[in-house]
């Protein structure tokens, strides 16, 4: 092979290389952002927002964080109504109304933990979402001697160590996927219409309400009423989820491994 063709084939080797590099690095950079992808929603943690079920069950669920004055009207409408919910406390509400949490308690309904002092838990991190969930459990005990391990973060906030910190205490992280938006105070019929048309009401669903918005106690016994007509059942959460060999959806639905 003559030195002039040697140079030549040298020089058009490199210069196929020069113009391919970019191609290739950018391949790898596409490979590599879609693995990147792929990694974080499979460590994106959620919690449950609704269950999926075969049986007409829903859960309603009330979060208590200000005031107590409709405490026995809510009682009696869900005694009326031979139905159990969830209340989610916070232990600042503990600590200014423990007798109104033993009546809670002592009527069958469900005690569960809405944080200790209401914060925006996803700027805390994992050793301060743990002592804000503790705080809170360790009031409900102190008054109720019931330990519970369902949670319920403020404002619906979550990140990976909300959940985290949940899960090292043995807690069920719960949402929902009904919202009555009661706290809105927009009025009765709006939020009787906001549970019983809603798209997402269904076989599992979590109904949000709060115990001392303006128009709970006129709204809550006709919309339980409304789901009792529909075919629901009324359950506690607890009887709702599954506790183990579970999965959760994208969408927050928990469902059992097949």
């Amino acid at each position: 092979m003559s030195y002039f063709f040697q140079a030549a084939l040298a020089f058009t080797t490199a210069l196929t290389l020069l113009f391919a590099a970019p191609v290739i690095l950018e391949k790898k950079a596409v490979q590599a952002t879609f693995a990147h992808a792929a990694q974080s929603k499979t460590q994106k943690k959620l919690p449950i927002y609704s269950v999926e079920t075969d049986e007409k069950k829903v859960a309603v669920t009330l979060n208590a964080a200000w005031g107590a004055d409709d405490t026995d009207i809510l009682l009696e409408i869900l005694k009326n109504n031979d139905a159990l919910a969830t209340f989610f406390f916070c232990g600042s509400w503990v600590d200014k109304y423990p007798e109104e949490l033993k009546k809670f308690a002592e009527a069958g309904h469900e005690i569960a933990n809405h944080g200790d002092t209401h914060a925006h838990v996803a700027q805390l991190n994992l050793t301060q979402n743990k002592k804000e969930i503790q705080g809170a459990h360790d009031k409900i005990k102190a008054v109720t001697g019931i330990e519970p391990n369902l949670y319920r973060p403020a404002y619906g906030e979550y990140n990976n160590d909300v959940l985290a910190a949940a899960e090292e205490l043995n807690y069920y992280t719960i949402q929902w996927d009904v919202d009555s938006l009661d706290w809105m105070g927009r009025g009765i019929q709006y939020e009787i219409d906001r549970v019983l048309s809603s798209k997402d009401l269904k076989n599992g669903s979590i109904i949000l309400f709060h115990n001392d918005a303006k128009h709970t106690p006129q709204t809550l016994d006709t919309i339980i009423k409304g789901l009792k007509q529909k075919g629901y059942e009324l359950v506690t959460v607890s009887q709702l989820i599954h506790k183990d060999n579970f999965e959760i959806d994208h969408t927050g639905r928990q469902r059992l491994k097949v």
